[in-house]
This record gives C-alpha cells, sequence and structure tokens, in this order.
C-alpha cells in the first residue's frame, strides 16, 4: 500500500503493471509463485482507491506496455536499481522522470512465504 499510495501521489492518475501468471512464473521466483491468480491480483489492486487502471502484461518486463502508455513518471521500489529500472532510459527520454520509493521494512511476499514455511 505505501509504494501504490506513493506512486499516485505523483501524478495525475496511478496505472499498474501486472505481470500475468505466466511470466510471473518465467521470472522464477519458485514453483509456488504467484501465490495469487492474476485475475485476483488484478481485481484486488484495481479496488484500491490509490490506483486507477490495472494492466495484465505477458511480457517478462513491462517496456513494451511502458513505450506504449508513455508515462510522465514511472514509480519502482527502492529494492531496484537505477540501472535495473526497465524503461527508466525512455521515460527520462520523452522528458518524464523515475521515482524510487523507499521500502517498508519486513513487508514482502518473499519474507511471508518463507515465514509461512517455517512455522
Amino acid at each position: 500500500m505505501a509504494l501504490l499510495e506513493a506512486a499516485r501521489a505523483e501524478g495525475d492518475a496511478l496505472i499498474v503493471g501486472v505481470n500475468r501468471d505466466a511470466s510471473a512464473r518465467r521470472l522464477g521466483k519458485g514453483p509456488d509463485r504467484p501465490v495469487v491468480a492474476e485475475a485476483e491480483r488484478a481485481r484486488l489492486l484495481a479496488a484500491l482507491a490509490a490506483v486507477d487502471c490495472v494492466v495484465l502484461f505477458d511480457e517478462d518486463t513491462p517496456l513494451a506496455l511502458i513505450r506504449l502508455l508513455r508515462p510522465n513518471v514511472l514509480v519502482k521500489g527502492a529494492d531496484y536499481t537505477r540501472d535495473a529500472i526497465v524503461g527508466a532510459k525512455d521515460v527520462e527520454g520523452w522528458g518524464g522522470r523515475v521515482v524510487q520509493v523507499p521500502l517498508v521494512k519486513d513487508k514482502s511476499t518473499t519474507g511471508l512465504l518463507e515465514r509461512l514455511r517455517r512455522g
């Protein structure tokens, strides 16, 4: 929520790109991922006040979506290095900006799954 609210504060509308299940699995986060199916993830995000639109994408990265939408602001969590933010050069190239939002400590799906496995 903190990341989404911070992202929403950066612009006039917040469009959230969400990996489809197949692309999430290809990213190698493990056989038990995604934990929640794409339609449910999209519906949950769309129900949040901070989110104006949710777009599912099939590719491994959102680069094609970013180039299609041409956002003025691209927001990512600060766990990504500047060079690892897909689309950053494109967005800055058309005059936009890239914002890295600090993450909330100990709040991640990966961490949650690890705690559940340990019991």
